[in-house]
């Protein structure tokens, strides 16, 4: 299991973690919320009941209601609503300044809900008592909602706070990588280039040496192309109008020379107008070759690479194909990330460079097009026009 395949099974496991939390929340809020309105419907029923026994026997003074008067005043938290025999309202424990119309629209959906009214027998009449949910009910039920929300918003930012945290050390990290390698290949590099010098100034009789040392020379030319693209990456390297057929031309025949014969290079000619963008060349061409390596890693020595290039108004677009092994589709959007590789060798930095030179440094994008197993794979660039 790689990183991205861990870090994807973390993200799961978090996710359900979170979901079960919400889940038991929300039984254990919905028990506490019913409950309380049973009790509150409880505590209407004993209002009925003390209202009953303060009428019950009007002409005798001496009776002692103390009791059914406190369980009447200690009723100011559930807003009822009593519907007299002559459709009249009476209403306590609603917002101030609430009307009569406020009152009767409030009744006309308890009755649609269906709510059964506690009945409250006088004297000769009967009334009828309907309740709303107090305040506290009312923001129990919605609890649950309100703690979503604000779990979401937390998770939200601080997922991102952490990928911007994480991303950011990453970079310094690829970057201080490549500006050290360059470094490192500084020293070598020159002390090569002076013994070729010497070489070749105590060979000047020897046809046959001059030629290895020709050869030397080129390819100690790459060594010194490699260290000036690791040594750009950090900074803000220097952009040039560019024709976008020689760049590929010229990439395509370095790898060509260095592919299988049985490895076809099907990318368009120079024949056409110019096509310029304002590009970096050594960082553009190590983008390039970067997608022409791994499509011949996936082609295992057989097939064949493409190339296409279309402008719009505004924008060149570069699609670079091959018919390798293809990338699953569950891999398709990890496969810029930094240490991402499905090589036995390497570090799964090339797309992650790639990435940034064209999206950092060139202000363009580049992604998977399209790719299917064992059919093949297309990648592209999109850049600004000149």
């Amino acid at each position: 299991m790689d990183i991205y395949t861990k870090r994807s099974a973390w993200k799961v496991s978090m996710v359900i973690i979170g979901l079960l939390i919400m889940v038991v929340v929300m039984i254990y809020t919905s028990y506490l919320a019913e409950q309380l309105k049973v009790g509150e419907r409880n505590k209407v029923q004993l209002l009925a009941k003390a209202q009953e026994d303060v009428a019950k026997d009007p002409e005798n003074l001496d009776r002692d209601v103390t009791m059914s008067f406190e369980i009447i005043e200690a009723n100011n938290t559930v807003p009822i609503i009593v519907v007299t025999n002559n459709n009249d309202l009476d209403w306590r424990n609603f917002p101030e300044g609430t009307t009569e119309a406020d009152i009767r629209r409030d009744l006309a959906k308890l009755k649609e809900s269906g709510m059964q009214p506690v009945v409250y027998k006088g004297v000769g009449y009967e009334q009828l008592i309907y309740f709303k949910p107090s305040r506290l009910l009312t923001m129990i039920t919605y609890f649950p909602i309100v703690m979503l929300l604000l779990l979401a918003v937390f998770m939200a930012f601080g997922y991102f706070m952490i990928s911007s945290s994480r991303k950011a050390e990453q970079n310094r990290v690829w970057v201080g990588m490549a500006k050290e390698t360059a470094h490192q290949l500084g020293t070598p590099i020159s002390a090569i280039v002076a013994w070729i010098e010497h070489l070749r100034t105590i060979s000047e009789d020897n046809q046959e040496s001059l030629e290895v040392l020709d050869e030397l020379t080129d390819d100690v030319g790459r060594l010194e192309l490699i260290a000036d693209r690791f040594s750009k990456i950090g900074s803000s390297p220097k952009l040039e109008k560019q024709n976008i057929y020689e760049a590929l031309e010229s990439t395509k025949n370095y790898m060509q020379r260095r592919a299988s014969r049985r490895v076809q290079f099907d990318f368009p000619s120079q024949n056409g107008s110019p096509l310029y963008a304002d590009i970096n060349s050594h960082l553009f061409n190590w983008v390039i070759e970067n997608l022409l390596r791994n499509a011949l890693d996936a082609m295992d020595g057989k097939g064949v690479i493409s190339a296409h290039v279309e402008e719009t108004p505004d924008q060149i677009v570069i699609d670079i194909s091959d018919t390798g092994k293809g990338i699953p589709a569950s891999k398709q959007k990890t496969v810029f990330q930094p240490g991402f590789t499905t090589k036995k060798r390497g570090w799964g930095l090339g797309l992650s460079l790639a990435k940034r030179i064209i999206e950092n440094y060139h202000q363009g994008k580049i992604y998977v097009k399209k790719s299917e197993p064992n059919v093949g794979t297309t990648f592209t660039i999109k850049l600004p026009r000149h």
